[in-house]
């Protein structure tokens, strides 16, 4: 059964950086393409960043283009998302999410398989 478990997520004032890690189980996660999406309360589950399964390629949202990057070690079945620069608009609930093709997306339903979240609050 394929699993992703996400974690990093904490409190951060504005300004800061939080690293948040996404550990998958029961695929080959090298054959995969991963990416970060947020939601917050009362808001519809939005895009924040992909990966290709080589790491080769990579897409950002507008609004975290220049303070994200997403990263992966196929290794240890990991993807990363370092978040720099954080603002209180970043608060939400951030989920990694992986679908059986090698490139990333920016579709939500284009993705098979889904963490649980992890928490991310920003103070200003």
């Amino acid at each position: 059964q394929v699993q992703l478990v996400e974690s990093g997520g904490g409190l951060v004032q504005a300004g800061g950086s939080l690293r948040l890690s996404c550990a998958a189980s029961g695929l080959i996660f090298s054959n995969y393409g991963m990416g970060w999406f947020r939601q917050a309360p009362g808001k519809e589950r939005e895009f924040v960043a992909a990966i290709s399964w080589s790491g080769g390629s990579t897409y950002y949202a507008d609004s975290v283009k220049g303070r994200f990057t997403i990263s992966r070690d196929n290794a240890k079945n990991t993807v990363y998302l370092q978040m720099n620069s954080l603002k209180p608009e970043d608060t939400a609930v951030y989920y990694c999410a992986a679908r059986t093709a090698s490139s990333g997306s920016v579709y939500v339903k284009s993705y098979d398989y889904w963490g649980q979240g992890t928490q991310v609050t920003v103070s200003s």
